[in-house]
């Protein structure tokens, strides 16, 4: 099995917000939308598709879930303070501000609209490694 790409379908009650979330503040691109769908893509990170919650394309089972419990995370390259400050900057809630974990991963999560929690990480060594 070879895997040519990889997306996070998130069903949400709001895909305009969750679509202008995605494209003003992390970079994506709409690579194709219709109403209750969108699907965004970034070369560098998971592709993401929003789903409106109740839409009749998924199984009847999964059509009135949301993306709850999920944690959408990106590992950068260094500047973990700088993207939170400009995030920050343009208004967007830090739900949990940038912290150090013992195992080496430093962090900082934000939620988008839909309650989408959106999580940036940056790996180093442990301290106890």
């Amino acid at each position: 099995m070879q895997f040519t790409a990889s997306t996070v379908s998130l069903t949400v009650d709001d895909v305009a917000a969750s679509q202008a979330f995605f494209t003003t503040h992390l970079g994506y691109t709409v690579q194709q939308a219709a109403d209750g769908f969108a699907s965004l893509s970034r070369a560098d990170a998971v592709d993401v598709v929003l789903l409106a919650r109740g839409i009749q394309v998924l199984p009847p089972e999964q059509r009135d879930r949301h993306a709850d419990g999920l944690i959408l995370a990106f590992t950068l390259d260094g500047g973990l303070a700088e993207q939170q400050k400009r995030l920050r900057d343009a208004g967007i809630e830090i739900t949990m501000p940038l912290r150090k974990e013992p195992w080496g991963e430093t962090l900082f999560q934000v939620t988008d609209p839909n309650g989408v929690i959106i999580q940036f990480v940056e790996w180093s060594t442990p301290e106890h490694a």
